[in-house]
């Protein structure tokens, strides 16, 4: 069934922080994504071993940018960001984008997380804090080239801070992952599992191919990765000046911070 944008995409995005466009990409890109991506898996674990997520941007390397470029300029995508935004967001594309793939050998899963809060040591809470529920900033793209469940939100977060029963579950700061040393491959898909499942309110996202999912990074949310589902997810961003302006302000922040070496303070619970 071809996508069609309803007023479903708009409640969804506003109340629970995420919706999907429902086999937004046609076919015949989806094959042209495949290919150049099983080429980017490839380079990555070359590169970076065989428990490689992901390569990012996808500009840094020798692969044929015009798959990419086709998304970007796809009109179904970019009619449906703008009646579910506004004409001046726009999206990310191969000079931001990266591709998330499966491990080669072992499961493994990120740590429960909400962006730039919980990932960019020595970022003072109260630069995050002051955008997190404003719309214009901190929206993410996974775009599945293959069946995708990997992703897990909390449905709502990104409109309030942390409830006490998320901050009773993850008290500590940095959130810790699960201890998956010494296990077998099927106890660390188990001890992941568990892990994802763990969080108050937590649902899994299932993306068929072709399927674009646009969430507010500010959510709760967490990757889990399994050896035998293949992966090719497009990992991108729906931009604005204002997001792209506070990024590189935050980034030279952090910089400057950890250069003068200040402490590298865990945020507080939001």
């Amino acid at each position: 069934m071809a996508f069609a944008f309803s007023d479903q995409h708009i409640d969804e995005y506003r109340t629970q922080g995420y919706t999907v466009f429902r086999q937004l990409l046609p076919s015949s890109l989806v094959a042209d994504l495949r290919r150049v991506c099983d080429e980017a898996r490839d380079l990555a674990r070359q590169q970076r071993g065989p428990q490689a997520q992901r390569l990012q941007p996808m500009t840094d390397f020798p692969l044929d940018q015009q798959p990419f470029i086709d998304y970007v300029e796809l009109p179904a995508l970019n009619h449906a960001l703008h009646r579910l935004l506004a004409p001046d967001f726009r999206v990310g594309g191969p000079q931001v984008m990266g591709v998330l793939f499966e491990p080669a050998e072992s499961p493994w899963c990120t740590h429960w997380h909400r962006d730039w809060r919980d990932n960019m040591p020595g970022l003072e809470l109260a630069r995050w804090d002051e955008h997190f529920a404003d719309d214009r900033y901190f929206n993410q793209v996974n775009c599945a080239l293959y069946a995708d469940s990997c992703t897990w939100v909390v449905p709502g977060s990104h409109l309030r801070r942390d409830l006490p029963c998320e901050a009773a579950r993850f008290p500590e700061r940095p959130i810790a992952k699960p201890d998956l040393e010494g296990q077998s491959a099927t106890e660390r898909e188990w001890t992941c599992l568990s892990y994802a499942q763990s969080m108050p309110g937590a649902r899994q996202l299932f993306l068929d191919a072709g399927d674009f999912c646009l969430y507010r990074n500010t959510l709760w949310h967490i990757g889990n990765y399994v050896p035998y589902a293949k992966r090719a997810t497009l990992h991108d961003a729906v931009d604005t000046d204002e997001f792209a302006a506070w990024r590189d302000e935050t980034v030279r922040i952090v910089q400057e911070r950890r250069a003068a070496g200040h402490g590298m303070e865990n945020p507080n619970h939001g």
